[in-house]
């Protein structure tokens, strides 16, 4: 695709970028696509995957006590469980507020490793990263918040996992269809990282969904159904079911202006030549 040349012209030292459809076929792919990047918060729904996968395998169950007095798993996955965003500190009653928490998604990994009595790095490597053929991708333990933000990958290994979101195999359609297509706790307001205060925050189980979000670091012409994630190491990944494509980018340069500015117009060019 000539849109991923983009990259080419973006103010960091490495990006790759691809663009996959739900049957894995690759439409594009630009730079280094075997190069390993930290993903920050885009670790955010590889960890929500492996929870959903310990869900169907009766691990626990997503309205398991979890985190906080009154949460859930339920809770933990849509930053509806009261905890601030980088400490373990209550912040607000359980399904109060939408409060953005990397220390939340560290809960929900303990909880999987104590149910399952694997160590949660272990478990998303068994249940989600090898059946995809995911040999790159790994989470760092030794990251403050592994689970919220510790995962490291590679665009070829994240092309596997967007066309898995899209034509799931290690989880019944209807168990990602919740997570992704479906607001968990509508209605709730809340801070959209980098983006600021938003009425509704729509948010699924690990997955923000865009709804009609705006401005965004998705394109103005992704469609309200996109769901996906951004991470602070200038990483993201979207899947527009409307437009039935997903696209991955990935760079080694913190999230700013620079990143709210062209992630949006790269979003734009791939969806107007993928159509």
């Amino acid at each position: 695709m000539e849109s991923l040349r983009m990259i080419e012209d973006w103010p960091v030292p490495n990006a790759a970028a691809v663009v996959v459809r739900a049957d894995g076929t690759v439409l594009g792919a630009a730079g280094p696509q075997q190069h390993l990047f930290p993903l920050a918060s885009v670790t955010k729904p590889l960890t929500a995957y492996a929870a959903l996968v310990a869900v169907e395998e009766g691990v626990f169950e997503l309205d398991d006590p979890a985190g906080p007095e009154g949460s859930t798993v339920r809770h933990l996955l849509a930053h509806t469980s009261g905890l601030a965003f980088d400490e373990h500190r209550v912040m607000a009653p359980p399904g109060d507020r939408r409060l953005y928490s990397n220390a939340g998604f560290d809960v929900l990994a303990d909880t999987l490793a104590k149910a399952s009595g694997i160590s949660f790095a272990d478990y998303a490597a068994e249940a989600v990263f090898a059946p995809l053929g995911m040999t790159s991708t790994l989470i760092n333990t030794a990251h403050r918040t592994p689970a919220g933000a510790g995962g490291l990958s590679t665009a070829a290994d994240l092309a596997l996992f967007a066309a898995e979101l899209q034509a799931p195999r290690l989880l019944d359609p209807s168990t990602v269809a919740a997570a992704t297509r479906e607001v968990a706790f509508p209605g709730l307001s809340g801070v959209l990282p980098g983006f600021g205060h938003r009425r509704p925050n729509d948010w699924g189980l690990g997955f923000e969904i865009r709804s009609d979000k705006s401005p965004h670091w998705t394109g103005t012409t992704n469609s309200p159904a996109t769901f996906g994630h951004f991470g602070q190491s200038g990483t993201f990944l979207w899947v527009d079911p409307t437009a039935g494509l997903a696209c991955v980018a990935l760079t080694d340069r913190d999230f700013g202006p620079w990143a709210a500015e062209v992630w949006p117009q790269l979003s734009d060019a791939v969806l107007a030549e993928a159509a």
